[in-house]
C-alpha cells in the first residue's frame, strides 16, 4: 500500500500539535506501508514564509516533497476577512478568499496531488481548515482520508467545508466531541469515520528527580506545557493561579514549559523553563502533582495524553468540551469552570494523595487502551481495509457557478457554530 500524508508544514524541529501529529502518523504507518509526505516550504505558521528549499527531502527516514507557498499571510488582511465571514452575511466566494488569505496557499502542492494518478492508494490530509486539505480533498476525493483536527472554532460554521466532510472517503476524528460537531455541521454521519486520536513517543523511563535537580524545582508543583498564549487560556490561568496562591499558606509552584507569546507575571511561585527537550519535558510532567490544561479549544490534547501515560493527573478547563469529555471518559482528571473551582481541584490533587494516585493509574490505563501505538496503527489500517472494500457513500459536490458563489446569502459562521451541540459527548 502506498500513502501520501499531506500537511501544512513538516520537519523534525516543528513541534506544533497538528504537524507533530502528522509526523508521528507518517512514521508509524511507514511500518506497514510506503509513505511519502507532501508539504510546503514553510517553517512557521504566522507568515508561511518559504524557508525550506523546494524539492525532495527526508525526515527521520520518510521521503518528503516540499512545494513553495504562493504568498505569505498578511495578518491584517486575514483578520479582516475572518471578521467578515465569521460575523457577517457573506458569499461562498468570500469564504474561499478567506481560505486563500489564511494560507498556506500552494497551487504547486495541489497540482502534485491532482497529478498523482494511481501513485497513492490513499491521501491522508491533515487539518480541514487549511488550503491544502480543502483543495487536496477536491482534487482526489476518491482517495482522500481526512484528519480534521477541528476545534470548536467559527471556521467550522463556514459553508465551504460541508461538501468536504461529506465528499471524502473517510475521516479520522481526534475525539468524540469533534465527531459530534462535524456530524452536526455537515450531516455526514454516513461517511466512514472512526475516533482514533494520536499516540506519543513516551520514554521507557521518566526521572522526576533528574528534573528537580536540573531545574532547581521545589515540590509540589503543577505544570503547563505548550505555547504560553492568551488563546490557550494562559492569561486566565495566571489570574486564577495568582489568586489561589494568595489564599494558601504554602502554595505549589506553577511551572511553565514552552514559548511565551504572552507576558508572564512576575511571581515567586511561577517558573518559566522555556523550551526544553522531550526527555526533560517528560521528567517534569512525571514529577508534577498535576498537568494544568487551561485551553478553551482543543481537538484532542497530546500533552494531556502524555501526562496520563506517565501517571500524572490532569486539571482541565471544563469549558473545553474535548478536555471535559476526556476527563470523564478516563476518570483521570479533575476540571474547573471558575477561579474558586480551580483552587478547589488543585487543593484536592495536592492534599488527597490517594485520589491523585488513583487518577494517575486510571490515566495510564486509559492511554494504554486507547492511544498506544498498536491501537492507533490498527485503527488506520482497519479504515484503509474498510474503504478498499466499500464504495464511497457520496460524490464530492461541485462548487456552484461564478454568480452563485458571489451571492451574499450565507449566515455568519459564528452564528452557525452557536447552534451546534456543545458539552462532552456521550
Amino acid at each position: 500500500m502506498k500513502l501520501a500524508v499531506v500537511v501544512q508544514r513538516y520537519g523534525a524541529d516543528i513541534n506544533g500539535g497538528a504537524e507533530l501529529h502528522a509526523r508521528y502518523i507518517a512514521e508509524h504507518l511507514a511500518r506497514h506501508a510506503d509513505v511519502r509526505v507532501l508539504t510546503t516550504c514553510a517553517h512557521e505558521y504566522l507568515t508561511w514564509r518559504n524557508e525550506y528549499p523546494a524539492g525532495a527531502d527526508a525526515v527521520n527516514g520518510i521521503a518528503v516533497e516540499r512545494f513553495p507557498v504562493e504568498h505569505e499571510r498578511d495578518e491584517a488582511e486575514f483578520g479582516l476577512r475572518s471578521d467578515h465571514v465569521f460575523y457577517r452575511r457573506h458569499s461562498l466566494n468570500e469564504e474561499l478568499e478567506w481560505l486563500d488569505s489564511e494560507g498556506p496557499a500552494s497551487p504547486a502542492l495541489i497540482a502534485r496531488i491532482r497529478g498523482a494518478g494511481d501513485e497513492f492508494d490513499y491521501v491522508v490530509l491533515f487539518c480541514a481548515r487549511y488550503y491544502h486539505a480543502y483543495y487536496g480533498a477536491r482534487a482526489v476525493p476518491h482517495r482522500a482520508v481526512l484528519v480534521p483536527t477541528m476545534e470548536r472554532d467559527p471556521a467550522l460554521g463556514l459553508t465551504m467545508f460541508g461538501p468536504i466532510f461529506r465528499g471524502v472517503r473517510g475521516i479520522m476524528y481526534n475525539s468524540y466531541e469533534e465527531q459530534t460537531l462535524i456530524h452536526a455541521a455537515a450531516s455526514n454521519g454516513d461517511v466512514p469515520g472512526v475516533v482514533v486520536g494520536i499516540g506519543s513517543e513516551i520514554p521507557a523511563t521518566a526521572e522526576p528527580r533528574r528534573a528537580l535537580a536540573k531545574f532547581g524545582l521545589d515540590t509540589p508543583y503543577v505544570v503547563y506545557v505548550g505555547r504560553i498564549d492568551a488563546n490557550k487560556g494562559c492569561a486566565e490561568l495566571f489570574d486564577y493561579f495568582v489568586r489561589y496562591a494568595a489564599g494558601r499558606a504554602t502554595p505549589p509552584t506553577l511551572v511553565l514549559i514552552g514559548k511565551a507569546v504572552l507576558d508572564i507575571p512576575p511571581h515567586p511561585r511561577i517558573r518559566h523553563l522555556g523550551f526544553v527537550d522531550d526527555q526533560d519535558k517528560f521528567d517534569v510532567i512525571a514529577g508534577a502533582a498535576a498537568l494544568v490544561m487551561p485551553s478553551y479549544y482543543e481537538s484532542l490534547s497530546m500533552v494531556a495524553l502524555e501526562a496520563w501515560a506517565l501517571g500524572t493527573p490532569v486539571v482541565a478547563n471544563a469549558r473545553c468540551d474535548v478536555l471535559l469529555g476526556q476527563c470523564l471518559r478516563s476518570n483521570a482528571g479533575l476540571y474547573y469552570a471558575s477561579s474558586a473551582e480551580f483552587g478547589a481541584v488543585v487543593d484536592r490533587v495536592l492534599d488527597d494523595r490517594a485520589l491523585a494516585a488513583q487518577l494517575g493509574g486510571n490515566g495510564r490505563q486509559f492511554y494504554d487502551e486507547n492511544y498506544s501505538w498498536p491501537v492507533i496503527e490498527r485503527k488506520y489500517l482497519d479504515m484503509f481495509a474498510q474503504l478498499s472494500s466499500n464504495p464511497p457513500p457520496h460524490r464530492m459536490e461541485k462548487l456552484p457557478g461564478w454568480l452563485a458563489r458571489r451571492q451574499r446569502s450565507l449566515r455568519p459562521a459564528a452564528q452557525v457554530l452557536e447552534e451546534l451541540p456543545s458539552g462532552a459527548a456521550a
